[in-house]
């Protein structure tokens, strides 16, 4: 039996660096090597390109936290991936999940796992996912767009006319239209970084200044009271969707901290709502609507009334060991090492 020639991209350059790591490792641990050559290749924090030369040692190096020397810097990046026949791209946020390097695979003509890059920048920017969105008739929480100018602020409207207004006068619109509490975050983060709620208006103000720091592009959403529920979804054309989950964040809400270093936080899979298949319907929608491949994570809140209101896609989920994503299709029959079998099977059709 011919073996596929697969290598699986971690770590990167954006702040979602050390879940990245965990996913790319649990993706490499999962695999089927009977069916692949696996070569795990590591971008570290200032974009150098390594390739190790035996699975074992990213686990030395990234779980016992010694230095390993087995690893070597890729010099020709291009002709060492030209010689894969497919990529695993297991990175989150900026310069991986937002189109970046699957333009890069696209114009080297390598197949590679999940969506391409329209979906991915779409799914990776809030502002455009929100316009996408509505234009699928899609409910989702109201919000208003900030852009960052230096110190300087403006409010973006629906027609994409700019106010440039002071921090009072912002807070004051923020607090008009969408009342207190609020959601503010940067508009191209993952994993919850940089997201703050404000529950009065100098919260409302170190928020987005926060935001800020990250990106000039910042949203603010209202609060919707309602349960945190995920849907998985996979294919090409034919699209199919997991059962879905609920999260119990140990915090006020899902933070980086809860999701990742919080034991307390729990998943309750299937969430048991009764709505179940109206949300999957609207995760495989939305999926559509950014023209989606591959794979998605669709988040949800979902109130007591069972109004359903779309919150994020996520283009590259989490595939660490307590991730939703593969958890959610353990649960709907396919075990790990299936689902990613039939993600790289879709990437090479």
């Amino acid at each position: 039996m011919h073996k596929i020639n697969l290598g699986v991209i971690f770590g990167g350059m954006s702040t979602e660096h050390e879940v990245s790591v965990n996913s790319g490792q649990s993706v490499v641990e999962h695999l089927d090597e009977s069916k692949y050559n696996i070569f795990p290749i590591y971008i570290d924090k200032n974009g150098k390109w390594y390739e190790y030369k035996t699975i074992k040692d990213i686990s030395d190096e990234f779980n016992i936290s010694i230095k390993v020397y087995n690893r070597k810097e890729i010099n020709n990046i291009i002709k060492y991936l030209q010689e894969l026949d497919v990529v695993f791209p297991v990175l989150h946020g900026l310069y991986g999940e937002d189109g970046t390097i699957q333009g890069m695979l696209e114009l080297l003509k390598i197949p590679y796992v999940g969506c391409h890059v329209l979906a991915s920048k779409l799914a990776m920017d809030k502002v455009y996912t929100k316009i996408i969105l509505a234009r699928a008739g899609i409910k989702q929480a109201k919000y208003m767009y900030i852009r960052s100018c230096g110190k300087e602020y403006k409010i973006v409207e629906k027609d994409f006319e700019e106010s440039k207004l002071s921090m009072d006068e912002i807070c004051k619109k923020v607090e008009d239209n969408l009342k207190l509490p609020v959601f503010i975050k940067p508009a191209n983060y993952g994993s919850s970084i940089g997201i703050t709620r404000a529950k009065t208006i100098e919260e409302l103000k170190k928020g987005i200044e926060e935001a800020a720091k990250l990106d000039d592009k910042i949203v603010v959403e209202e609060n919707i009271c309602g349960k945190e529920i995920e849907c998985a979804v996979l294919g090409n054309d034919e699209i199919f969707a997991s059962c879905t989950g609920q999260i119990l964040p140990a915090e006020d809400f899902y933070t980086y901290e809860a999701k990742y270093k919080n034991a307390e936080s729990k998943l309750i899979i299937p969430s048991g709502i009764e709505c179940e298949k109206d949300v999957q319907e609207l995760a495989i929608k939305a999926f559509r609507a950014i023209d989606g491949k591959g794979l998605a994570r669709v988040d949800f809140f979902v109130t007591d009334e069972n109004e359903i209101y779309l919150n994020e896609i996520n283009t590259m989920p989490g595939f660490t060991s307590i991730s939703m994503y593969p958890k959610l299709w353990k649960a709907s029959g396919i075990p790990y090492t299936e689902l990613l079998d039939r993600l790289i099977s879709s990437a090479l059709k």
